[in-house]
């Protein structure tokens, strides 16, 4: 089965600019959970290290002919990549990467592996090869200031895949078919400068493409590589029609679609007429994530969505019974199908709950067998585990926010000391699964409120949309209010709530602790904007085409200049007295460096109590396992030292 969301695109993908900002602790899916026991026990404290080191194995892959297992695994504290066969306990290592974690990888063919890697977190992935036997190991793309996409895997075509790179121009990328041996690869299409996706068919031909102008997007398509791109549709990009893949005929797609409605549903997208022919599914709460099909059968087998947890749709007996026989067999736990071989005889099963990293489980659908390869992280005890539970409240405009809420085991859930945990993005959400910043403060005895605040994704086109130009406004104000709920229901003590993000999260934090003062007693920022102004001068080349589409999301520097002054912490610090923690990675190209320093050198000023941790050889959120150690040890500290212990105030 696929659905378009191999590994190596969800690395990069993830860093478009849909997830402008977006963080970099995830959570792993969703499952069943028993309520706490009353008279349970506090649990024990568990090892930081546990939480945040790397995983034991993880990022199970099957080859196309079903014969060898892949997967990602330390050396000297790195993620490096391994293979094995298939009914063999030994395993062979075939990278040696030891300054930093290889972020990603894929089967390119049978015999040969792809992988991705930046330098010191600068986001410019190059593409590497090596075959299973280690030989012929290839730098096939990287080069210094150029960042690689990756198109398609071009899956009828063993020696090809199809990649995007800058090199030509840093905002725009070109299109080259890429020989994953000799490195040779030919340009397919000269980027004019306004392309900034590409499709191809089920024969690996480039067909459509999708161009940006910052504020409207249009659908390109051609019948062959010898035609000329024509427009189909036209949309602001308000709107969105996301091609999926082609029909099986390779003559229309199909795709997720909001033309027409506030939620975005799955459809078949006809490109002659340029409008949608069939609506396959909707949901009346949520949008359709993705389209997920089989490859080998010509069928597309299920829709994704997620209310509270994950869901599918299905359209395909064979796929739905499949998944049934899988849950039936790892009850209490969700599963995930992450790898098939081309016969689709053969899978990858990942399990996973909010109290759990997971395992990786090999089926044979021919039998209907399930062998457990690994666990991710077998350390962790998931009795020791918090509940991660669904919840929702109002807003102060009468706006319903979803969330997620963390308490510490074994204690009443009464006055606890609470962290705001803000997801980045800010176009972006928090999902129901395991999380380790979140099981780790739980662990420590704090309560966790995760919110998906206005302009979360999954809700809708409404709700999206009401986060524009309200950084720092409504979009901080639902997070406050989240606050308030906390001490209204009785969990939060009044006077020891914290605010903690990453990245968009981080000008979160600043934002809370400038404009609700009262609300936090501390915050802590990891990789935030401090200063709108400045931020937008700084972003990423390959990000200008979308300079205009943030000016109406965010704020114009030039006409909306009084609102961006009011709303840039930076710009505001003499409104900040709680105690502040900033962690920063020099080589950040989203955020850049100066958002952290301007922040830290304004508190500094004015002697209000702020620490900087900053690491030189990490980017956009901490990759390095021992940096990873050092700052959530630093925070830790901190938060203790401010909301860890309750003190008594005089009489």
């Amino acid at each position: 089965m696929h659905d378009k969301n191999q590994n190596m695109k969800k690395i990069i993908y993830r860093l478009a600019f849909a997830t402008l900002l977006g963080g970099f602790v995830t959570s792993c899916g969703d499952g069943k959970s028993e309520e706490p026991k009353k008279e349970q026990m506090a649990v024990k404290e568990i090892s930081l290290q546990d939480f945040f080191k790397n995983s034991e194995k993880s990022s199970y892959q099957i080859s196309p002919n079903g014969d060898y297992f892949a997967f990602m695994a330390p050396y000297e504290s790195r993620m490096n990549v391994f293979v094995q066969k298939i009914g063999t306990e030994e395993s062979t290592r075939l990278t040696d990467v030891t300054d930093r974690d290889i972020a990603g990888y894929m089967w390119a063919n049978n015999d040969r592996i792809l992988y991705l890697k930046d330098n010191g977190g600068d986001e410019n992935f190059g593409i590497y090869g090596i075959n299973i036997d280690g030989s012929n190991s290839q730098n096939l793309t990287a080069a210094e200031g150029v960042k690689t996409q990756l198109i398609d895997d071009l899956e009828s075509l063993d020696d090809y895949i199809m990649v995007g790179l800058n090199s030509r121009n840093p905002q725009i990328f070109d299109p080259y078919r890429l020989n994953i041996t000799t490195g040779e690869k030919e340009m397919l299409y000269e980027n004019p400068g306004n392309i900034s996706g590409w499709m191809t068919d089920h024969e690996g031909k480039l067909r459509v493409a999708t161009t940006s102008d910052g504020v409207n997007t249009s659908i390109l398509y051609r019948d062959s590589e010898k035609d000329a791109f024509k427009s189909i549709l036209t949309t602001n990009f308000k709107e969105s029609m996301s091609p999926q893949f082609f029909t099986f005929d390779n003559k229309n797609f199909y795709a997720v679609s909001n033309l027409g409605r506030d939620k975005a549903a799955a459809v078949i997208f006809d490109v002659e007429t340029g409008k949608e022919t069939e609506l396959l599914f909707e949901h009346p709460e949520v949008d359709v994530s993705y389209i997920g099909y089989s490859n080998k059968r010509k069928v597309i087998s299920t829709a994704g969505y997620t209310t509270d947890k994950s869901h599918r749709k299905f359209f395909d007996d064979e796929t739905k019974k499949m998944i049934e026989s899988l849950e039936a067999k790892l009850e209490g736990y969700e599963i995930g199908i992450g790898s098939a071989n081309k016969a689709e005889d053969k899978y990858i099963v990942r399990t996973y709950s909010d109290k759990s990293r997971g395992s990786y489980y090999f089926y044979s659908k021919t039998d209907d067998k399930l062998e457990k390869i690994a666990d991710v992280s077998p350390w962790i005890d998931e009795t020791q585990m918090a509940d991660m539970k669904p919840i929702q409240y109002q807003t102060r405009d009468g706006l319903t926010i979803n969330g997620y809420l963390t308490l510490p085991k074994g204690v009443e859930a009464k006055n606890l000391p609470v962290v705001m945990n803000v997801h980045g993005g800010p176009w972006a959400r928090d999902n129901w699964g395991f999380n380790p910043e979140v099981q780790f403060m739980a662990n420590r005895g704090f309560a966790v409120l995760q919110v998906n605040f206005r302009g979360s994704t999954g809700y809708g086109r409404e709700f999206w949309e009401a986060s524009f130009k309200q950084w720092g406004q409504s979009m901080q104000n639902d997070v406050t209010d989240g606050a308030k709920w906390l001490i209204d229901q009785g969990i939060a003590d009044p006077e020891r709530i914290a605010i903690y993000g990453g990245s968009y999260g981080g000008y979160a934090t600043l934002a809370g602790l400038a404009y609700s003062p009262e609300m936090y007693a501390c915050g802590v920022d990891y990789v935030g904007v401090s200063n709108l102004f400045s931020f937008m001068k700084t972003i990423p080349p390959y990000w200008q085409q979308y300079l205009e589409m943030m000016y109406e999301m965010v704020g114009n520097p030039e006409t909306d200049s009084a609102m961006l002054a009011a709303y840039s912490p930076a710009l505001n610090a003499d409104k900040i007295v709680a105690p502040l923690f900033v962690a920063q990675g020099a080589k950040d190209p989203r955020v850049n460096i100066n958002e952290s320093d301007q922040m830290v050198n304004a508190m500094k000023e004015r002697g209000v109590e702020v620490e900087y941790l900053v690491k030189e050889n990490e980017g956009h959120g901490f990759r390095n396992e021992e940096n990873r150690f050092e700052f959530y040890e630093a925070m830790m500290k901190f938060l203790k030292t401010h909301i860890g212990e309750k003190t008594e105030t005089p009489s």
